[in-house]
């Protein structure tokens, strides 16, 4: 089990390119390998989650080469994927698992998705319900992994109301839609992430999109193309926040995704005071990306807009650490979602702050943080193997004037494999031990 240990550091600088977006990485394994042709796929983020996607897609007979960040995918076409030989182990990754489990639902062969104990904790209910309405055979753990899917069932289309905002689960029953009679619609009760949408349609799919509801048709084809997968605003997140914490900051973060609805993160900094700009916007694939500068700024506590939650679910350990450098009190609601990714991420990080001498509140569905000085810890953080939590107290040394040891990084290879050299080159001090 590795560490981090995050010295005192106060200037940041630099121009940075992170990783490619794991959403649009692990998007473009499944739709290329779905597609009739090559798609050649170029950026893409080289994480452990990521290649859990690549590595099942290999078991299932598609042939995928991998250069660095350059992959070529041979796509076997909607009806060419191939039985495994054994469980397909998607490692710690959610957001596998869940798409996943649309796409096999619909196969004539039977398969079983497993994963790591962290995955296996996760609920799985809010994909299955669905599937099995459309006619899915899926055996559970009591609603967790590992997931047993029975093949040769014909699916059907269904009209789907999102109980909850998911992309994960709105990708999951659009995906099983792609081999359903009839058509499948899904509504969201709040925007979501629409990389599986835009890719569909980059592909050469006709899906119909109506305000809050995406439809689609099953029975059409995918056509082959080329990916570039913009850098992870997830992953950018990080450093915009650093930042803005820094005593000395001014960086620029290189060709960022900034898809409206994953771009929460940025709104939540400037209503709290943060002095970002961005600059170069372009659209590739279907994608926006524009360079993001960030300097020292004097940050002040919000309520944070509940319309905003679902577009920086992913974000909020970093914010929570840009709330407690804040002036004020930053409240957290409607994020109950928190719970249920790789940590309970509202009590885990709520707890690291309580560590670190920070006053909190913990929610039933968010948290209340007032803003105050980083105090000498009297214990190590327990990231409790979550990626983003680790990196995110790895960015709050920029605020201390002792080291901060953090405890089970090893999954921040999920996601964000050269973290520590890229913040190291940007003026960080951390150590992985």
């Amino acid at each position: 089990m590795s560490k981090f240990i995050a010295s005192p550091a106060s200037t940041l600088s630099g121009e940075l390119k992170v990783p490619g977006d794991k959403s649009i990485s692990h998007r473009s394994i499944m739709l290329g390998s779905l597609s009739h042709g090559i798609t050649k796929v170029s950026g893409f983020l080289e994480g452990e989650d990521a290649l859990s996607t690549l590595k099942a897609f290999q078991a299932m007979g598609v042939k995928i080469e991998r250069e660095g960040d350059n992959v070529t995918i041979h796509g076997v076409g909607i009806n060419g994927l191939k039985k495994p030989e054994g469980p397909l182990d998607l490692g710690n990754s959610g957001t596998s698992i869940r798409l996943m489990s649309g796409i096999l639902a619909a196969q004539a062969f039977d398969c079983e998705l497993i994963g790591d104990e962290s995955l296996s904790k996760r609920p799985m209910g809010r994909v299955i319900n669905p599937l099995k309405d459309m006619g899915a055979v899926i055996d559970s753990n009591d609603g967790k992994p590992p997931l047993k899917i029975t093949g040769g069932q014909q699916l059907t289309g269904i009209h789907y109301d999102l109980p909850v905002a998911s992309a994960q689960v709105k990708s999951c029953v659009l995906l099983a839609g792609l081999y359903a009679q009839g058509d499948t619609c899904v509504t969201e009760p709040a925007p979501t992430r629409d990389h599986t949408e835009r890719m569909l349609k980059g592909l050469g799919y006709d899906v119909r999109v109506n305000d809050n509801q995406m439809c689609l048709t099953g029975g059409g084809e995918l056509t082959a193309t080329e990916i570039q997968v913009p850098s992870d605003i997830s992953s950018a997140a990080f450093f915009m926040v650093a930042a803005c914490i820094a005593p000395q900051a001014d960086i620029t973060l290189l060709g960022v995704n900034i898809n409206p609805t994953r771009t929460g993160v940025i709104d939540v900094l400037k209503l709290m005071g943060a002095r970002l700009t961005t600059s170069n916007q372009r659209e590739i694939g279907g994608e926006l990306l524009a360079d993001i500068r960030i300097q020292s700024s004097e940050l002040k506590g919000i309520h944070i807009p509940e319309s905003l939650v679902p577009l920086a679910i992913d974000e909020f350990p970093a914010v929570f650490i840009a709330a407690s450098c804040a002036k004020g009190e930053t409240i957290l609601t409607g994020a109950k979602e928190l719970r249920v990714k790789e940590s309970d991420r509202i009590q885990v990080m709520a707890d690291g702050l309580s560590i670190l001498g920070i006053e909190n509140e913990v929610l039933d569905d968010g948290i209340k943080i007032q803003g105050g000085q980083f105090q000498k810890p009297t214990a190590m953080i327990e990231s409790h193997h979550d990626h983003r939590i680790s990196m995110s107290f790895a960015v709050a040394s920029l605020r201390c004037d002792y080291p901060i040891e953090i405890n089970g990084v090893d999954n921040v290879m999920t996601s964000f494999p050269n973290f520590v050299e890229l913040s190291n080159s940007a003026g960080l001090n951390i150590v992985e031990v």
